[in-house]
């Protein structure tokens, strides 16, 4: 099972059907939980797929359109309810914190667990680093302030090369620094490179989340390569007007984000409510990109 992998809890667009929930996923990284968007629902969907309210300890708010927040005034009650301990971080704009301070200081006075809020603002920024996961922000086109999040993992220690440890006698006390990339010296003054006792490892992995935009060509140079892309999908080139008048990507559109940022993976999300036919995105944007995976809630993606 992957220690790095995308739980969605909702992918549809603003209005709601008996298909889709609006918009909510969870980043689940070494068993903490990173929720992104909580839209009307959020917190069933999450019980659904047995998450534990426990391991959440960041929300991250994308823009303040309902069917993205919503949800959040009912997952904060439950989590008081439920005994919640520790702390919830919120990243929002001003005026999401604003406005969630006040509902929340009506519906929800007497909470369990410490919740703090972080400013963001429509900029290219790191705004999270745990130091084994890093969250940036990148702004998007919508109709209100709105930002994509970039999931990087911290690049894992070298691997230690045991046989020619052992063969230059590097002490155990010292592995630890060698793994780090450090040159061992012996008491002679031989310098061993590094690369003699290590071998590389595998790069950390990394995961964008692109919600609600208008289809930005320079986006992919601020992504740069990716394991999973989330782009939102709302139309297809059918509605390619209504895509550009309200700030929205087609399938293919964001199979070209995909493509150009050299993304390994597309999950497409965000469906209008127009159509039946999910497949039909993945159809679309297969013919720009080639590696394009059909969302639903409950579906659960390993960032590799």
């Amino acid at each position: 099972m992957s220690d790095f992998r995308i739980h969605t809890l909702g992918c549809g667009s603003a209005k709601p059907t008996v298909k889709h929930q609006p918009s909510s996923t969870v980043v689940e990284h070494r068993g903490t939980l990173y929720m992104v968007d909580c839209g009307e629902g959020a917190q069933l969907q999450f019980q659904k797929q047995r998450l534990k309210f426990g391991r959440l300890r960041h929300i991250f708010l994308t823009h303040l359109h309902g069917d993205h927040v919503l949800g959040l005034p009912g997952l904060v009650s439950t989590l008081a309810l439920g005994g919640k301990e520790g702390k919830l971080t919120i990243h929002t704009f001003k005026e999401g914190k604003e406005i969630l301070e006040q509902i929340l200081g009506f519906f929800a006075r007497e909470l369990s667990f410490e919740l703090d809020y972080d400013i963001i603002r429509p900029e290219e920024k790191v705004i999270l680093d745990t130091g084994s996961l890093r969250v940036r922000t990148i702004p998007l086109k919508h109709r209100v302030p709105t930002v994509g999040y970039v999931f990087e993992e911290a690049e894992p220690l070298r691997h230690i090369r045991r046989d020619m440890c052992d063969f230059h006698g590097v002490p155990v006390f010292r592995m630890r620094e060698i793994k780090e990339g450090a040159d061992f010296v012996k008491a002679d003054g031989t310098v061993i490179p590094n690369e003699i006792l290590t071998s590389p490892a595998e790069p950390g992995r990394k995961y964008a989340h692109l919600s609600d935009t208008l289809y930005m060509p320079e986006l992919a140079a601020k992504v740069g390569p990716v394991d999973l892309m989330f782009h939102e999908t709302t139309y297809l080139r059918d509605n390619a007007d209504n895509a550009r008048e309200r700030f929205h990507s087609t399938a293919g559109q964001a199979a070209m984000v995909a493509r150009d940022a050299g993304a390994k993976r597309l999950l497409t999300g965000h469906y209008s409510s127009r159509y039946n036919d999910d497949s039909l995105f993945v159809k679309e944007a297969g013919e720009v990109f080639p590696c394009v995976l059909q969302n639903r809630e409950g579906l659960i993606t390993d960032v590799r």
